[in-house]
């Protein structure tokens, strides 16, 4: 449940962003030389890869910066990215009805830019007068995107449509790699960071999430935007973390996860087997406005919206094989069909009994239960909750419509799941 484009992920960065590059040995006299010059023979060694060009540099004004952003916003994949994502959260209770999304990324935007890499034009961009405190934090994590873009195109694995699990993946390795070696590096670059940290490695989670709380507009949004832009820098540092345990000398960014859940759990990444999640292919629905998946990341939060339960919430989605959920608009509002697929009839069941409880704190009314179908009518919503075996699998059938509304919009018996 990625919140916002995968660009906006990168952009709207933990730790304020100042970006300038130069092969060791180059003469530079630009801003930070002296400073870059000392990090990348560091970057290098860490990654066990060398920088084959220096990125180019530009310095721009605040507003310069802030206005070329501002039209990345508005370009028609982003702004239908963002728009898609804001009608899915504020039906499902998560984003209040009165947010408007893309405002919000422009106030945090403002709030946290200093520069940016951008991948497209290989140019790194840098605000006049940034302070030097800021600098000299952040440039290691924009010198690691600017190495990782010489190896993989960082433009084209953010292009990730109509997926957002995988994106979130994806950018969890890209956003990740960049934390850990920062971190690690700044630790002494040898050893196990794990252990030179004060407090193990759960004190960089901590670390992390007490930066952003000293952001006023970032620690004021919905859990979901909290969650989902903390992912990669949380869940993906780990990530990288234990990558460089079990595959020591690899790059990351060539064996990348699939899926929150292969980023989340050692077994789904580093087993025998990869568990690549299922494909769930939805019938044609008329008046869709938008199709995507949530992923196990996403599915958790969202049960942890409404049950606020951390433990249920990752018991509930621990099992997760696999989504893809539609909303469609109809005269009466919008609604949702949403098809999970699950490893176990067990795992099914955790997640309706987990979901049960959620539904019934999100719309204030007990089920009525009919057969294996259970049904909330409540004054927000009405919502229509059903196991069924699809292709030898257990099926959760979700449907969120208008109250009142109709609830048979789609034909289940037309749900494809396919192993991948």
């Amino acid at each position: 449940m990625g919140i916002g484009t995968k660009r906006m992920r990168r952009w709207l960065a933990l730790i304020p962003i100042v970006l300038i590059a130069c092969r060791p040995g180059a003469k530079s006299d630009g801003p930070f030389a002296e400073k870059v010059a000392d990090d990348v023979p560091k970057i290098e060694k860490a990654l066990g890869v060398k920088f084959k060009t220096p990125p180019k540099l530009e310095l721009k004004t605040r507003d310069e910066v802030r206005g070329f952003l501002l039209q990345k916003l508005k370009e028609p994949v982003a702004a239908k990215e963002i728009a898609d994502q804001e009608v899915t959260y504020k039906l499902l209770g998560m984003l209040p009805d009165t947010m408007h999304l893309s405002n919000f990324f422009v106030r945090v935007l403002t709030e946290q830019i200093l520069g940016y890499y951008d991948p497209k034009t290989k140019v790194l961009y840098v605000v006049k007068g940034a302070p030097d405190d800021y600098v000299g934090v952040t440039i290691m994590h924009e010198l690691v995107h600017a190495l990782q873009d010489q190896y993989v195109n960082i433009d084209s694995l953010e292009n990730i449509s109509g997926d957002d699990d995988r994106a979130a993946a994806v950018q969890a390795v890209i956003e990740g790699q960049a934390t850990y070696e920062q971190v690690f590096i700044m630790a002494g670059g040898n050893g196990n960071l794990a252990a030179q940290l004060p407090g193990g490695w759960e004190s960089m989670r901590t670390t992390i999430r007490e930066s952003q709380a000293t952001q006023p507009i970032f620690s004021s949004a919905p859990m979901v935007i909290q969650e989902s832009l903390l992912f990669p820098y949380i869940n993906g540092a780990d990530f990288v973390r234990r990558y460089k345990s079990q595959r020591p000398g690899k790059f990351p960014l060539y064996d990348l996860p699939v899926s929150t859940t292969q980023v989340m759990h050692d077994s789904a990444f580093f087993g025998a087997t990869r568990n690549v999640p299922s494909l769930i292919t939805l019938p044609s629905i008329p008046g869709t406005v938008a199709e995507n998946n949530f992923g196990e990341f996403g599915t958790r939060l969202y049960i942890y919206q409404h049950t606020h339960d951390q433990d249920e919430s990752i018991r509930a989605a621990d099992g997760w094989d696999g989504d893809r959920y539609a909303v469609v608009k109809s005269g009466s509002g919008n609604a949702m069909v949403w098809a999970t697929v699950w490893k176990t009839p067990t795992d099914a069941a955790e997640f309706v009994s987990a979901m049960s409880e959620a539904e019934q704190h999100r719309l204030f009314a007990k089920p009525t239960i009919t057969g294996d179908t259970r049904r909330w009518d409540g004054r927000a919503r009405t919502v229509e909750m059903s196991v069924k075996e699809i292709g030898g699998r257990s099926v959760v059938l979700y449907v969120d419509v208008p109250p009142g509304g109709n609830t048979h919009i789609i034909d289940f018996s037309q749900v494809k799941v396919t192993a991948r």
